[in-house]
């Protein structure tokens, strides 16, 4: 620790907070206080300050996540207890997210290797991946062959592999960085035979592939709101987040591009975040589905293969 420490962590209370507090109830209360007091921002896999105090009480004592009320009477040793509080002092005053500090994000229920050469799992679309996309492929159909576009640390990659057993599934990315964190994702979920990293440009090293589903999260943050993100957000890397003036400059790309890519009974489904108004504004005539999430989020969309040839002029002329 630094010799100068922030308010949050002198080491007056500090002294007290070793002595005083010894379950993990007693520490997840305090580190809640803590952030509070530091005013840090939420939004990377948690959105509030207890479950991220239990993300990184469970790493420090190499417990599952902390679901169980039982185990919140358990007491910390002292080597716990600093370890804990040197996680916390770095989340709260260089503002790191928690999963980088754990090193670790879940997604679909399955756990992750994340650093900051990839973004924080966190998009909706894994409420669709759960639901098999059902209401957007064919019915009683399967896709054989999946493409997830922009995968970054895998995870869309990786669950889709999860959710449909059969398939085949191209984990694409422009940044190697993003694809060696991608390759160890997937030899940790053994799925080697099914999920095949590749360095791309968008669409550029995949000439004559289709797919049956394509599944994107490109970056959609626009020069104005990448100015103004949270510290928090500093920490990510921005090829993954800024996309030009508008947030659309990968998307107007993927609209013009996906239809050739895609199997005549094909689904394109792609996430814009905040960025949707634009998109509306641009294309006010292509028919997006803006698809609704019970736990929450927006600014996805699906197109089928027929109305992306439909619009085809639309995204030329743009």
């Amino acid at each position: 620790m630094s010799d100068t420490l922030p308010a949050p962590f002198s080491p007056e209370l500090l002294d007290r907070a070793y002595s005083e507090l010894q379950t993990l109830h007693d520490w997840l209360r305090w580190a809640v206080s803590r952030m509070h007091q530091g005013g840090v921002y939420f939004g990377h896999g948690t959105d509030n300050a207890w479950d991220e105090a239990a993300v990184m009480l469970s790493h420090v004592l190499y417990l599952p996540p902390l679901r169980d009320e039982k185990l919140f009477s358990v007491r910390l040793t002292l080597d716990e207890k600093q370890h804990f509080v040197a996680l916390l002092q770095q989340r709260i005053t260089q503002r790191i997210p928690a999963a980088y500090l754990t090193q670790q994000a879940y997604f679909c229920d399955l756990p992750f290797y994340v650093d900051e050469r990839v973004l924080i799992p966190r998009s909706p679309i894994g409420e669709l991946i759960k639901q098999q996309f059902q209401g957007l492929l064919p019915a009683g159909s399967s896709p054989a062959h999946i493409l997830d576009l922009c995968t970054g640390s895998g995870c869309i990659a990786i669950a889709c592999a999860v959710a449909f057993p059969e398939a085949q599934v191209d984990a694409v990315d422009i940044s190697e960085d993003a694809l060696a964190v991608c390759e160890l994702n997937i030899a940790e979920h053994q799925l080697q035979e099914r999920v095949y990293p590749i360095l791309s440009d968008g669409f550029s090293a995949l000439a004559g592939q289709q797919y049956d589903l394509i599944v994107t999260n490109p970056p959609y943050v626009d020069a104005e709101d990448m100015a103004d993100l949270p510290d928090e957000y500093r920490h990510e890397p921005e090829l993954g987040l800024a996309s030009g003036i508008d947030g659309l400059a990968l998307t107007r790309q993927i609209l013009r591009d996906a239809a050739a890519h895609l199997t005549e009974q094909g689904i394109l489904v792609c996430e814009v975040g905040n960025s949707m108004v634009e998109l509306q504004y641009r294309y006010p005539d292509v028919p997006f589905r803006w698809l609704e999430f019970s736990a929450g989020g927006l600014g996805v969309f699906a197109l089928s293969k027929a109305q992306l040839v439909a619009c085809q002029h639309l995204f030329e002329e743009s």
